[in-house]
């Protein structure tokens, strides 16, 4: 092992990802921070995350993670205690003054705050406003992703959460992960022009597969719910498509997310177990990229890192967009098949019948990549990201 530079030398830069439900934010986080610590070796990065499952992934030199106290996401949208037994007032309270630590002991040079301008439940204001007063020099991001939600419900949460005023205050550049030829996600916000002024496109965020390839097989087509969380729909959708169709091909390789389990999971498997093999599941791999590089097509929810992955690997892709409790997925995946970079089945347009998916998926082999579509600058997230971080650091050292 190389040995590391100096502390004293090393640029900090502190990445906060709420993760109150599912994967999307601890791994947009991880995503930047790795490639920001490799663009420079004297960069370090550290995570504060919510996702309960941030230990299942692994990190490389120069990039480690925090993990705050978890809550849950009730049937009737309130939140309570993961496991603490405290109720979320509590709850965010102690969440709140461990962020705050953080940030004083850590003493970031740079702040990347992931969708939430004023964090779960507010928790994060606190810290911005110390932030502002105490170490004024410390560049603040905002980083969102390519769609929020409907503009209109997504104007009436940012009101009632005070995140606008917050964005507007606080924060030195916004960074939408995103092109605005593709999707504006701030079209309903009334920032103001000195806001916009500061807002920087950056395109998708490129990844990567890092680890050995698969051992070449049997064509897979790759299913996957993300989190799957609330991915149940969609499987059940895919594996009627195959109960249906004894001749549907390829055969399937389903991973559930670390968030489907219980009597939903028992039921899939023993489903899975009557199609003698055409389907194979797995419960969770933290090495997605590796599943998605072996793949001949992939159908998903559509959530962000899903869409960065079937751009950066060029696959053909059939998008199953949830609906609830935001609109987010429906939107790119409209957008998306709009532009022809992948295809899209909705229920209320396509019907749930299996044999609209048994159809998409065997059409698979007949649809264009994504690469059939030629978008500037699409894939280039990463890139401007390391670019805006070296600059803002430089600007700070100064």
């Amino acid at each position: 092992m190389t040995k590391p530079p100096e502390a004293a030398k090393l640029s900090r830069i502190l990445l906060y990802s709420h993760d109150t439900f599912g994967l999307g934010h601890i791994r947009r986080s991880r995503t930047l921070a790795n490639a920001i610590t490799a663009a420079d070796e004297n960069t370090t990065a550290l995570i504060l995350t919510g996702s309960p499952v941030a230990g299942r992934f692994t990190f490389p030199e120069r990039v480690d993670h925090i993990r705050l106290p978890g809550v849950t996401k009730m049937t009737d949208g309130s939140y309570m205690s993961e496991t603490l037994g405290m109720d979320i007032d509590e709850t965010t309270e102690l969440r709140s003054g461990l962020i705050k630590a953080t940030i004083k002991h850590f003493n970031p040079d740079l702040v990347i705050v992931d969708k939430e301008p004023t964090g779960f439940r507010g928790e994060l204001v606190s810290s911005l406003k110390w932030l502002k007063e105490h170490r004024p020099q410390t560049p603040i991001v905002l980083g969102l992703r390519d769609v929020l939600d409907d503009p209109k419900l997504l104007a009436k949460e940012w009101d009632r959460k005070g995140a606008l005023e917050s964005a507007e205050n606080f924060y030195d550049e916004i960074w939408v992960y995103g092109l605005k030829s593709f999707y504006n996600p701030v079209s309903g916000l009334a920032f103001s022009d000195a806001a916009k002024a500061r807002t920087h496109w950056t395109g998708y965020l490129r990844r990567e597969n890092l680890d050995p390839p698969r051992p070449e097989g049997d064509p897979y087509v790759l299913i996957t719910p993300g989190g799957g969380g609330d991915g149940a729909a969609m499987v059940d959708h895919v594996l009627s498509a195959y109960e249906q169709d004894p001749t549907l091909a390829p055969n399937a390789l389903l991973v559930y997310g670390p968030f489907l389990t219980g009597d939903d999971r028992v039921a899939f498997e023993n489903r899975v177990a009557n199609l003698a093999g055409r389907v194979k599941t797995v419960g969770f791999d933290s090495h997605m990229e590796t599943l998605m590089t072996g793949a001949v097509g992939v159908v998903a929810m559509g959530g962000y890192n899903t869409f960065c992955e079937i751009l950066s690997f060029d696959k053909p892709a059939v998008i199953i967009p949830r609906t609830k409790p935001r609109l987010e997925q429906y939107i790119r995946a409209k957008r998306a098949e709009n532009l022809g970079l992948m295809r899209m089945v909705h229920n209320e347009r396509d019907g749930y019948a299996p044999s609209v998916m048994g159809t998409a998926i065997r059409n698979l082999s007949q649809q264009s990549p994504p690469s059939a579509v030629q978008i500037d600058g699409l894939l280039d997230g990463l890139d401007i990201v390391v670019k805006r971080t070296q600059y803002l650091l430089e600007n700070t050292r100064k």
